[in-house]
């Protein structure tokens, strides 16, 4: 059976950095930090003050107030970016065949602000269980997907990939081989996150995996830096259009980049921590190039997981480096967390557009706040440190590792 070749033909982002798809590129490239206090609640007993809020947005902007009342905020985003994928793809939606168009979607957690605060009014009551009718609807990490279709018609594969901080990574694979095997035209794929809460922030504290850098949260995330402390917890959502080669050619679509191929693979090692030496990060992008049918010279630019926790970052270059070998100092790689935070499920999506938007401008964004050497990296590779670098990029590759080991990565080539 031939593979059918798959594109990106629309973008939707709603970010620390920017709300629609320019600005946050714009972000990007000038290396803004989207970390700062928290607005949302009192911080004071909290060990981490800040997080990578999304600034300025108004839901009832967006979606009718009724309508958004029944939606958890991660659902909220993931609308509104995939709103703005779609009208970027200019998908003419009473032409287009809904039979054959899915909606694959990630999400590391749901709606955990909605379930929060239906216990929190619980537990503040009488004991008596009243919960809202639109507590589970709201809560379970499918509704995003499914709110989506719903909204538009869209008939075809419907549901929610959860594998933690790789969940939209693995929703990307996901559409890709829908895609590809033919049961598909055209798939919105993504995900999104809202986790700045009580609950997230709290808990994500007990496992020290969170910055304290409380005096200076917009230099907090500085993934590489021999002074990491921990990753800075972020929200928003990614939505990509993807779309079979041929169909796309035919309705004229502009075609931001081709997918060439996905891997995946498991650490096998602990619930948190990743394999000191990377060895399930060197399977999966093994795994990816050989699926895309690609060298490890073909690759240009690799945009890391690259959290800013001090384990992490360091087993992610090493198995770059085993990967790669001497070619890996002529990759320009970086770490668009270091901007944006981390945004939990949604982090594969939004740096799958930033590593997209790579391609089609010949910038690769910098891994801003590194000021300290960290002697257990190599000084030979390329971090494109504090300041976007133009080069140019015709394959470019997006990291995404989950809690338990998930590990997911995606290639991207210029057509």
């Amino acid at each position: 059976m031939e593979l059918k070749r798959v594109v990106v033909t629309g973008l939707g982002a709603l970010t620390p950095i920017g709300n629609t798809k320019d600005e946050y590129w714009e972000g990007l490239i000038n290396g803004k930090s989207g970390a700062a206090p928290i607005t949302y609640f009192d911080t004071e007993n909290f060990k981490t003050k800040f997080a990578c809020e999304v600034k300025d947005f108004k839901v009832t902007d967006f979606i009718d107030r009724k309508e958004s009342r029944r939606m958890d905020k991660f659902a909220q985003y993931a609308m509104v970016a995939a709103d703005e994928a779609i009208a970027d793809a200019k998908l003419n939606l009473d032409e287009v065949n809904k039979l054959r168009v899915g909606v694959i979607w990630g999400a590391g957690i749901g709606g955990l602000e909605t379930f929060q605060q239906e216990v929190l009014n619980y537990a503040s009551g009488n004991g008596t269980p009243r919960f809202n009718p639109f507590f589970i609807p709201k809560m379970i990490a499918d509704i995003a997907p499914a709110n989506i279709s719903i909204k538009h018609g869209f008939m075809g594969p419907n549901y929610t990939t959860v594998s933690a901080c790789a969940s939209s990574a693995n929703a990307l694979f996901d559409a890709l081989n829908s895609i590809r095997l033919g049961y598909t035209d055209v798939v919105v794929t993504g995900g999104s996150e809202a986790a700045v809460t009580i609950a997230g922030m709290g808990g994500f504290n007990a496992m020290h995996a969170l910055s304290t850098r409380n005096e200076s949260p917009e230099s907090a995330s500085r993934p590489f830096d021999g002074t990491r402390d921990g990753f800075v917890l972020g929200e928003g959502a990614g939505a990509l259009i993807l779309e079979e080669y041929e169909h796309a050619k035919a309705r004229g679509a502009k075609i931001y980049a081709e997918v060439a191929g996905g891997g995946l693979s498991s650490d096998a090692h602990h619930m948190t921590a990743p394999h000191p030496e990377g060895d399930g990060v060197v399977e999966v992008m093994k795994n990816c190039l050989q699926n895309a049918g690609l060298k490890p010279e073909d690759v240009d630019h690799i945009n890391t997981h690259g959290t800013s926790t001090p384990l992490g970052d360091v087993a992610e270059l090493k198995a770059i480096s085993k990967v790669f070998g001497s070619h890996a100092k002529d990759i320009n790689i970086n770490s668009t967390k270091s901007m944006t935070g981390h945004l939990l499920g949604a982090a594969g999506a939004i740096e799958a557009i930033a590593s997209i938007l790579a391609i089609e401008n010949g910038i690769v964004p910098p891994t801003i706040n590194h000021s300290t050497v960290d002697e257990n990296i190599d000084s030979e590779l390329n971090l494109t440190l504090n300041k976007a670098q133009k080069r140019e990029v015709n394959v470019a590759m997006s990291n995404t590792f989950g809690f338990g080991g998930h590990n997911a990565c995606v290639l991207f080539k210029k057509i």
